[in-house]
């Protein structure tokens, strides 16, 4: 194997969202051949976290990897999902230390070691997170000794000045940072001058006539009013699919190319 493929999505909202990557995934695999499916788990059970349920059935549908976000302790599965270790997911890596899950983990594909890393932003959250870049720093000091042939970051975060400085930072460290959270998918992928390809943010997978992959009735009534309303999530209607699509070089864990993909499917 001379590169290694990876297919990462966006955000999966709620039922539509499972929906949309059932109906999209074929083709794309079909398309892209990649060698790993990656994509963002924290609103998959109906907008809030996860569940065994929802993971089981990404899994089947051919996802090898999942990340995750604030959201991730939204439903109480979570802990059992993790106890049990039986899905390939983490949650972000900079959360306070003690808090259930992994931040990193290792993929083997054939013979190579691919380690992906999932952190939270610190801008515009309530939370207190830790350091990104900090954390992140450390993880790479564990794995100084590790023969890696890519380091894959989902940077789940609100600002775009965050999500496009710590890329930057880590210029030539770093295989693919794909920016998650926000569900607008934004146009500035690219490939940096040290070989560290990066999208500030990667969209989503959900309903396309929406605000971010919730239903607009309720959430007009609410910037009309200012009277909260709870959201819905349709599950049937067009669903868009955004994701990228990678090619590292294992020998030094650079972008060859990086590829934006956007399109709907009905379901």
């Amino acid at each position: 194997m001379a590169e290694l493929k990876v297919l990462m999505l966006g955000d999966i909202m709620g039922k539509i969202g499972r929906k949309g990557i059932k109906a999209a995934l074929p083709e794309l695999k079909k398309k892209y051949k990649p060698d790993l499916v990656i994509v963002n788990a924290e609103n998959l059970a109906h907008g809030k976290g996860v569940t065994i349920k929802t993971l089981d059935e990404m899994v089947e549908a051919g996802v090898d990897f999942f990340t995750s976000g604030n959201h991730i302790y939204s439903n109480q599965e979570i802990d059992q999902v993790f106890s049990e270790n039986k899905h390939q997911i983490i949650r972000p890596a900079n959360y306070p230390a003690g808090v259930p899950g992994e931040g990193h983990r290792i993929v083997e594909i054939g013979a190579y070691k691919l380690l992906i890393v999932n952190l939270m932003g610190r801008v515009f959250f309530k939370e207190n997170f830790e350091c990104p870049f900090r954390t992140l720093e450390k993880i790479l000091e564990e794995y100084e000794d590790t023969e890696l042939a890519g380091v894959i970051v989902d940077f789940h975060a609100e600002a775009t000045s965050e999500k496009n400085t710590l890329p930057r930072y880590f210029d030539g460290k770093l295989s693919a940072v794909f920016g998650t959270h926000t569900h607008v998918q934004t146009a500035d992928e690219q490939i940096l001058e040290n070989g560290t390809s990066f999208i500030s943010d990667v969209g989503m997978v959900g309903l396309k006539n929406s605000s971010l992959g919730v239903d607009l009735k309720n959430v007009i009534y609410n910037f009309l009013t200012q009277i909260s309303a709870q959201h819905e999530i349709p599950e049937t209607g067009t669903c868009q699919v955004d994701g990228v699509f990678v090619i590292i070089k294992p020998e030094n864990g650079h972008a060859k190319k990086i590829e934006r993909i956007k399109l709907d499917v009905e379901v």
